[in-house]
C-alpha cells in the first residue's frame, strides 16, 4: 500500500492482499470492502471476529485481516452468540448468504434476533444458491430460472421469496434492520452507511443488527456482469425495497 500523503483511495487495513476466488462480476468483493472500511473507520479491527458461512464466501477468512471462525451450514448466529456472550468486549459479525441464512439457518437468525444478541449480521442476498450450482433459494424471484427450477419459480408450489429484513423487523426485541444494495455507486455509498451504523451500534452495546445487501451472481443467473447489475434494478429492488426497517435510535413513526 502506498504511503503517499496524497493517496485518497487504498486497500483497507482490514482486508488482506489475497486475490479472491469470486466469479467475474460478483459483488461479494464490494461488500467485503464496505465491511472492512467500516471496521477501519470505527477503529474496531483489532477487536473484530468474523464468522464465516457455508456458501460462496466460505473462504472469507482469507480476505480479511482480522480473526475468523468457521461455522457449520446455517449455524453462524449460534457460534456468534456463544462467542459474543463469552467475550462481550469483542466486535462479532456473521457474513452469510441467502441459502445459509434464510434456508438451513432460518431458525438460528430468527431466534438470535429475538433474543437481542449483540452481534452484527451481513446478509448477502443474490436470490440463488451460488457455490453449489445455482439451485433455487428461499430468496429466488418468482419465475426466476435456476438449476432446480428450470421453468422458473412457481409461487403456487414454492411460495413467494422470503423478505428477511421485513420478517425480522416484526420482532419486538430492539434491533437495527436495514436493506441496501451494491449495483450502483450511489447504492454502494448508501449501503456503506448502513453497515457502519450496524457496527457502531454493536460497539455501543445497543442491539442486534442485520444489514441485508442485494448482490449479483452473473455465473448462476446466466447474465453478463453489466446485465446482472440491471437485473437487480429491474427484478430484485422492486420486490426487496431498500431502506431501514427498524432502528433503536428512532421513535415509532419517525423516519430513519
Amino acid at each position: 500500500m502506498s504511503s503517499n500523503p496524497n493517496t485518497i483511495f487504498k486497500r483497507p487495513e482490514s482486508l488482506s492482499d489475497n486475490i479472491t476466488h469470486y466469479c467475474p462480476g460478483c459483488t461479494h468483493g464490494v461488500i467485503h470492502r464496505l465491511v472492512a472500511e467500516s471496521l477501519d473507520e470505527l477503529g474496531l479491527r483489532e477487536r473484530a471476529v468474523g464468522v464465516a458461512p457455508v456458501g460462496c464466501s466460505v473462504l472469507i477468512y482469507n480476505y480479511f485481516n482480522c480473526d475468523f471462525m468457521e461455522a457449520a451450514h446455517g449455524r453462524a448466529p449460534a457460534l456468534a452468540t456463544g462467542f459474543k456472550r463469552t467475550r462481550p468486549d469483542m466486535i462479532v459479525f456473521t457474513y452469510q448468504g441467502d441459502g445459509d441464512l434464510a434456508s438451513i439457518g432460518m431458525g438460528e437468525i430468527v431466534h438470535a434476533a429475538n433474543r437481542g444478541e449483540k452481534f452484527t449480521t451481513i446478509f448477502v442476498n443474490n436470490a440463488i444458491y451460488g457455490m453449489t450450482g445455482g439451485q433455487k433459494a428461499p430468496t429466488t424471484m418468482p419465475l426466476q430460472k435456476t438449476s432446480t427450477s428450470p421453468a422458473g419459480r412457481d409461487v403456487t408450489k414454492a411460495g413467494f421469496p422470503i423478505r428477511m429484513a421485513e420478517l425480522l423487523a416484526t420482532l419486538k426485541t430492539p434491533s437495527f434492520i436495514a436493506r441496501g444494495a451494491v449495483h450502483t455507486p450511489m447504492h454502494i455509498v448508501q449501503t456503506k452507511k448502513l453497515i457502519k451504523k450496524a457496527f457502531r451500534l454493536q460497539n455501543e452495546n445497543k442491539c442486534f443488527s442485520l444489514v441485508e445487501v442485494l448482490s449479483t451472481c452473473p455465473t448462476n443467473w446466466g447474465i453478463d456482469p453489466n446485465g446482472s447489475l440491471q437485473w437487480v434494478t429491474d427484478n430484485m429492488q422492486p420486490y426487496y425495497p431498500l431502506g431501514v426497517y427498524k432502528d433503536p435510535e428512532k421513535k415509532n413513526g419517525e423516519e430513519s
